[in-house]
């Protein structure tokens, strides 16, 4: 009788969503993070039908048929394409609640801040036509203050810098509540074109997604680092269309990644020109929290850390704050519900 009852209760059993433009985390209530897959869908044009999702389909970027079509629905962190993100949300409910007719889970899920009324709604009735009987919504850099386990409900300065693979999120919060905040559409995708683009400027070599985002992951960096290494990078000369191969520094690649880094300290500066000066004393003290992915760039914190004259620390698990953060308001739900937001469903 019992373990019939835990089934039950796991049935319905509330869930926390990071619904990320490069990855979808999904977290349930009593069972921490269950899934970690990249925000893919591989669709047959012809017919409409989708023929995978997550990981299965960020294989086959760059390697499918005309009539098989690799899309991210997300969008600089919002959706691009409502559709595909309901299919995606609903694929990944299902790889959680096995008898989805069954499950009908209060749903947080996270979103960037500042996104407009039109983008959330989308968010919330995604979440709907994928079974939840409640739909609440968490801003990005609220759930990643929480999952850094900065204290929120203090009436002292919080500062956090979410860099996440479409936005980045910077945002000042006490008392519960976000004070001066700045979202920018640069993250770790914008990274990958900058390196792309450069590679094709110098190098006339033509580069796929997947090596721009492996030579930032081994060699990128934001400021001097003790070592700088090499790294042997493929693709295709525009000039004769062969495959060919080139060495590149860790130096030059940091010289690609200057435009994006360079929008992430402005957004950083202007969040804090835009911070009442009690606020900012605190966080002279306190520091700056750096989360999500980008937060992994070598050299990132020293280079705020020079910009700023702040102390600047990189949170415990960057990748995982922000579902973390959000998955709390699932567990302590009556102590941070007034951090989330719903709307009566339309």
């Amino acid at each position: 009788m019992a373990n019939q009852l835990n089934r039950w209760t796991f049935l319905g059993r509330d869930m926390a969503i990071d619904l990320g433009t490069a990855n979808t985390l999904v977290y349930v209530r009593g069972k921490g993070i269950v899934l970690d897959e990249p925000s893919v869908v591989a669709v047959h044009q012809d017919t409409g039908a989708v023929l995978a999702v997550g990981i299965e389909a960020k294989k086959m970027i760059g390697r499918t048929p005309g009539n098989i079509v690799a899309i991210r629905p997300l969008k600089d962190g919002v959706i691009a394409d409502f559709d595909t993100t309901r299919e995606m949300i609903k694929h990944f409910i299902r790889q959680v609640h096995k008898r989805t007719y069954l499950a009908k889970p209060r749903i947080v899920v996270c979103v960037p801040y500042g996104i407009t009324g039109v983008e959330r709604r989308a968010v919330e009735e995604s979440g709907y036509e994928a079974g939840a009987r409640k739909v609440y919504i968490i801003e990005e850099p609220m759930a990643a203050a929480i999952g850094a386990g900065l204290p929120i409900h203090e009436p002292t300065g919080n500062m956090v810098v979410d860099i996440g693979g479409g936005t980045t999120e910077v945002a000042v919060i006490s008392m519960g509540g976000i004070v001066s905040a700045t979202s920018i559409r640069t993250g770790g995708d914008k990274m990958d074109v900058a390196i792309i683009d450069w590679i094709k400027s110098e190098f006339g070599l033509l580069l796929g997604e997947r090596m721009a985002e492996q030579i930032k992951m081994e060699i990128g960096s934001a400021y001097p680092l003790r070592d700088e290494p090499d790294a042997e990078i493929r693709g295709r000369d525009i000039a004769t269309g062969l495959p060919k191969t080139v060495v590149v520094s860790s130096d030059q690649i940091r010289k690609a990644l200057e435009k994006p880094v360079i929008d992430i300290v402005n957004a950083v500066k202007q969040t804090l020109d835009k911070t009442p000066p009690e606020l900012a004393a605190d966080l002279l003290d306190r520091g700056i929290v750096l989360t999500g992915g980008g937060a992994l760039l070598k050299g990132l914190d020293e280079r705020l850390r020079h910009e700023t004259n702040m102390p600047v620390h990189v949170s415990e698990d960057p990748l995982r704050a922000v579902v973390e953060g959000t998955g709390q308001c699932i567990e302590e739900f009556e102590a941070l519900e007034k951090v989330l937001i719903s709307e009566p469903r339309r």
